[in-house]
């Protein structure tokens, strides 16, 4: 016991060490955050401004979300496809409200080589247009529909204030175009995959999200409505995780996509588009994180288990170490550090990575037949007898992944506030960070008081819940037609 005394005394001082290097997220968030990114090593600037490099074990979290997501769309009948990253800008110009939508964060092409370029090609902001235009050369009947593709890429929005994940000028992301025959089918797919994000979200990166209609001012440009999931971060910010957006026809009839129904008439489909990005990594950190780094959901993390072989000069540790690391990779997925490193280094670097378990083993434990399980969550010490890893530990990371979103969801509700008329509006926004539920007569000019005069921006209109708080609102005092989510947002 004294070996493993030792290495818990070890470990205290390496963690008061490691919090030390990460500033306190109570201390200054955003300085927290951009040192979670830096630290754990998802992220590294790059000599291009406004860019990130994503590093290997940031880089794997998204391949984890992208694995994942890939197989709920699939589940759908979406199919993967790929269109150039490159815009002629007469093709941008033909869908008027969704150019002007994007014009401000065009990056432009002007030469190839020396040479200047006939047209102008815009670098996708997204990727709309290049779909319409291909739809056009293959849809020709109702029996070419629907068509239901995807595409995962990167894309480019020149923006002024970059932050790691969250908001920088080149990012990765997928981005859904789906076709339709008919108006229902077409508002049938928006929410289908609103309710899609809105699964990947609690399900796999255990955040909370509320689902709602965008007002019309929070419109996607050229959409006739647009659907998001909405995530409350620890410092009481909304970040919007995933949008749905319903085109109608308008985008059909911009570019001449026509098909010929049943009855052979020429008729104009229906159109969708949905998206979410590496901002979900972002959300993740924000969402579970603490002051001693990462806290990564066992359902996408790239390590979920992490064994740590204690006292590794004593004979036969190593050699049981490397046991259990082969009968826990075929459950889960593991990793062990045998490296010169001492345990308490090893413990502090595998908690500011956020690996959802650590499992130690010591001499002391092989001549129990145990290992001793540490939940990332919470701090939680398990004894594990070794005849029970295969099924103990599925069910210690499934303990994770479910008290992480408990966890986060009593958060949300902790945060979460009721507005009755503008001055208890101004109050909590200015004195009790989080979501705030109020009443909206439904005037643009009302929104834009709001943002002025309280400095939140309306989130959503909730599909599930229309309660009503009060029968006028709560800036104008005039008849209310909805009840909103309101709140400052990243």
């Amino acid at each position: 016991m004294k070996g493993r005394y030792v290495c818990l005394h070890t470990v205290t001082m390496a963690k008061e060490k490691l919090v030390k290097a990460i500033t306190s997220m109570e201390e200054d968030f955003a300085k927290w955050y951009t040192d979670v990114c830096i630290k754990a090593e998802l992220i590294d600037y790059s000599s291009v401004k406004g860019c990130m490099i994503i590093r290997p074990y940031g880089y794997a979290i998204w391949e984890n979300i992208q694995k994942s997501m890939d197989a709920l769309f699939k589940e759908k009948g979406h199919e993967n496809v790929y269109m150039p990253m490159f815009i002629p800008e007469s093709l941008l110009q033909k869908e008027k409200d969704h150019v002007e939508g994007f014009a401000p964060e065009v990056a432009w092409v002007t030469h190839g080589g020396e040479e200047p370029l006939e047209e102008r090609l815009c670098v996708r902001p997204t990727s709309e247009t290049l779909f319409c235009d291909h739809f056009k050369n293959i849809v020709h009947s109702y029996r070419d529909l629907p068509k239901l593709y995807n595409q995962w890429c990167s894309v480019v929005r020149w923006e002024k204030t970059t932050r790691p994940f969250l908001r920088s000028r080149e990012f990765l992301w997928q981005e859904g175009h789906t076709l339709h025959a008919t108006r229902e089918e077409a508002e049938a797919e928006t929410i289908q995959q609103l309710n899609v994000y809105a699964k990947f979200a609690e399900e796999y990166l255990a955040m909370p999200v509320i689902k709602g209609v965008k007002t019309a001012k929070e419109r996607f440009a050229g959409a006739e409505d647009t659907y998001t999931i909405e995530a409350l971060m620890h410092d009481g910010k909304a970040l919007q995780s995933g949008t749905s957006h319903f085109f109608g026809d308008g985008f059909a009839r911009a570019f001449d996509i026509t098909f010929t129904d049943k009855n052979n008439q020429p008729q104009y489909p229906f159109q969708t588009s949905w998206g979410t990005t590496t901002r979900l990594i972002g959300a993740v950190i924000m969402t579970h994180g603490d002051d001693s780094g990462l806290v990564l959901p066992p359902m996408i993390a790239p390590i979920q288990a992490v064994v740590v072989p204690i006292a590794t000069h004593k004979e036969g540790v190593l050699e049981k170490a490397n046991e259990v690391y082969a009968r826990l990779n075929a459950v889960c997925r593991a990793k062990i550090d045998d490296s010169e490193q001492s345990p308490g280094w090893k413990f502090a670097e595998y908690e500011m990575k956020g690996v959802p378990l650590r499992i130690e083993l010591g001499p002391k434990d092989i001549e129990n037949g145990v290992c001793v399980a540490v939940r990332r969550d919470n701090g939680e010490k398990t004894v594990v007898s070794l005849d029970e890893l295969e099924t103990k530990i599925p069910e210690l990371l499934k303990a994770v992944q479910d008290g992480l979103y408990n966890k986060a969801l009593a958060r949300r509700e902790e945060m979460t506030y009721d507005a009755h008329n503008l001055e208890e509006m101004v109050d909590i926004a200015e004195n009790k960070p989080g979501f705030i539920r109020a009443m909206w007569c439904g005037d643009r000019e009302c929104e834009d008081r709001l943002k002025e005069v309280a400095g939140v921006t309306s989130r959503c209109i909730p599909l599930e819940s229309q309660e009503t708080l009060r029968e006028t609102c709560v800036c104008c005092g005039k008849p209310a037609k909805n009840m909103l989510y309101w709140g400052k947002a990243y």
